[in-house]
């Protein structure tokens, strides 16, 4: 249909052009050339009229087409029969080509989005049978194979492939998947065929998800496109009646009626806002699609320029700064290799299900002999004791060992430590530890080089533990043992600093993302609550992206306020110049489609920039 229109307003355009040029052949004192002169300009403003009329039967008096009506009528009043087919043709071809260049942008951050897949192939009695997604019911099987988008979250029960999953996260390079491996809907199956247990409906895929959430972020506005739309609705009746002024001080004080309409008239048309109509809320609508390609997704153009006012900027420590999962971070022993000690503790933890137990298995890597393990004893809350090779074996922490007499004469260590010991004999010990993320280690550097320079921490976990963590990151700011309303009353005090933004990812962090000034979830692992609750979702689990979103709304800002800036100075002055009877209506069409064009040329930048991690810093607003 908008197509349609498009082709249409071309034609339009086209025949009043061509009846503007037969004008010229024709002689001007003859009614064939005033009705080829009527014909040109309501072929070209017949859509300005029925516009209008729309929005008089809405109760929207006056906008910016019933400018260019004013104007043109006025001259027509005067007999500039040329300058007034000339301002709505240049009129409706600006409109065109700003159309057409929000449509492309429009289309671009739509195909970022391009995520859903509407149906999927069901094996059913080993048959692939091909049903709309919405059919597709929890633990039903699907293939997916190489170049689909996969329809459903689920989890891999046959085959491995490469997946791209940057429409989802941003990440471009591919994800390797095989058996027991989540998958998420949106990404695409690169070479291999996949069978696929479903996990959820497709009203709850991440695909889905994230659509609703882009699809809402567009209807809220920002403080900006509010201010922009109540200054549209009040702009035109105050130009209206300063044009009237206008006409009414030139014809008393020159004398000159026709020139005193002819200046109003440029006053109209060259106060047209098109220009800010357009570009403004164009502006809040790609950056909220740009961040969506690079796996940010923000819930409206509020929140987006207030990413830029954050001044202190919180992290939960498990599952953000870390990666929550327990492992192996460092084995020592005086008396036998770090492989040979692994493999004692292995074979100890092999009975256990308790996470601590599991990331031993999983360092150690190698199938165990159970046969082995003999006379195996779970001492609650301290360790393990069993025998194996004709030796006894104690696993656990130093309160098993001082209650076993085993001598320990070993430094404490930041993390959960498992001693070993053989035959009563302390032999080496494992540290078990949360992993810090590799993003997190440029955390406080990124954040300082876009303005935000106050970093903080929090955690329930042990103190020792937060310290540690905190130290290897120059988190200059950490605190530990603490509950989640605890953390919210962190929170709130760092919001009387300024804009508090915390980054959470655990169903207990709702409460602090929710009284945060702007809360955002690590959408990877983030419950379904935390990110409900956000404003901000990152779809991959990188903190690193939260300087990537303050840069971006840095320059969403910096990009408005010089389109809104260079719009008004254009039109102030060429509104002077026409005081001064240097201007015509001609000059003053071509600087309003000029202005026009150029401020959504400039917004486009948003799309064309590569990247907005390696810009320079912008400056910040105080």
């Amino acid at each position: 249909m908008k197509k349609l229109v498009k082709n249409s307003t071309v034609w339009k355009i086209f025949f009043s052009i061509l009846f503007f040029l037969i004008s010229f052949f024709l002689d001007t004192t003859s009614i064939w050339y005033f009705l080829t002169i009527l014909l040109s300009y309501f072929i070209a403003s017949f859509d300005l009229y029925v516009s209008s009329w729309k929005k008089l039967l809405q109760g929207r008096v006056l906008d910016e087409n019933t400018l260019m009506i004013i104007a043109t009528i006025g001259a027509f009043f005067i007999r500039e029969y040329s300058e007034a087919i000339v301002v709505v043709v240049l009129y409706r071809i600006g409109e065109l080509l700003s159309d057409l260049a929000v449509t492309k942008s429009r289309e671009s951050v739509l195909k970022l989005m391009d995520l859903k897949c509407d149906t999927v192939r069901l094996l059913l009695e080993e048959e692939e049978v091909l049903v709309n997604a919405e059919d597709a019911k929890i633990n039903d099987l699907f293939l997916v194979k190489p170049g689909e988008k996969i329809p459903l979250d689920g989890v891999v029960v046959k085959g491995e492939a490469f997946l791209d999953t940057s429409s989802l996260t941003g990440e471009s390079v591919p994800k390797r998947v095989s058996v027991g491996d989540n998958v998420l809907s949106g990404a695409i199956c690169q070479d291999k065929v996949l069978t696929v247990r479903a996990t959820s409906l497709a009203e709850d895929s991440t695909a889905n998800r994230i659509l609703n959430l882009v699809e809402k972020s567009t209807e809220k506005k920002a403080d900006t496109e509010k201010w922009i739309t109540r200054f549209a609705k009040i702009y035109t009746p105050i130009v209206v009646l300063l044009a009237a002024v206008i006409l009414l001080l030139f014809w008393y004080f020159q004398k000159d009626f026709y020139q005193a309409i002819y200046t109003a008239c440029v006053f109209l048309v060259m106060s047209c806002p098109c220009a800010l109509v357009i570009s403004v809320p164009l502006s809040y609508f790609l950056a909220i699609g740009r961040a969506s390609r690079d796996g940010i997704l923000i819930k409206g153009g509020k929140e987006l320029e207030q990413l830029r006012t954050i001044k202190t900027a919180i992290f939960d420590k498990t599952g953000t700064i870390t990666e929550g999962v327990f492992a192996v971070q460092k084995i020592v022993s005086p008396t036998m290799s770090q492989e040979k000690l692994l493999e004692i503790a292995a074979y100890g933890e092999y009975y256990s299900n308790h996470p601590i137990s599991q990331s031993v298995l999983k360092k150690y890597g190698k199938k165990i002999d159970s046969e082995k393990i003999l006379d195996f004893e779970q001492i609650s809350g301290k360790g393990i004791r069993f025998r194996m090779d004709h030796k006894t074996y104690f696993l656990g922490n130093a309160t098993l060992f001082e209650e076993k007499g085993i001598l320990l004469d070993v430094p404490p260590e930041i993390g959960t430590t498992i001693y070993v010991a053989e035959n009563r004999v302390y032999i080496g010990h494992l540290v078990i530890a949360d992993k810090i993320k590799e993003s997190s280690y440029s955390i406080v550097e990124s954040l300082a080089a876009v303005g935000v320079d106050n970093v903080v921490m929090l955690s329930g976990d042990d103190e020792r533990v937060v310290e540690s963590v905190a130290k290897q990151l120059h988190i200059p700011s950490y605190y530990g043992k603490l509950l989640p309303e605890e953390k919210v009353e962190k929170v709130k005090h760092w919001k009387k600093e300024g804009c508090a933004g915390f980054v959470g990812d655990g169903i207990n962090d709702v409460p602090v993302i929710q009284v945060a000034d702007i809360g955002i979830a690590m959408g990877g692992i983030g419950s379904d609550a935390t990110i409900e609750a956000s404003d901000v979702v990152f779809m991959k689990d990188d903190v690193s992206k939260l300087s990537t979103a303050i840069l971006l709304s840095q320059y969403t800002h910096r990009l408005v306020l010089i389109n809104i800036w260079f719009a008004i100075g254009a039109k102030v002055l060429v509104l002077f110049l026409s005081l001064l009877g240097l201007g015509t209506i001609w000059l003053a069409v071509l600087a309003d489609v000029g202005v026009t064009l150029l401020c959504v040329l400039h917004t486009l930048s948003i799309l064309k920039r590569k990247s907005f991690c390696k810009m320079y810093p912008l400056s910040r607003t105080k």
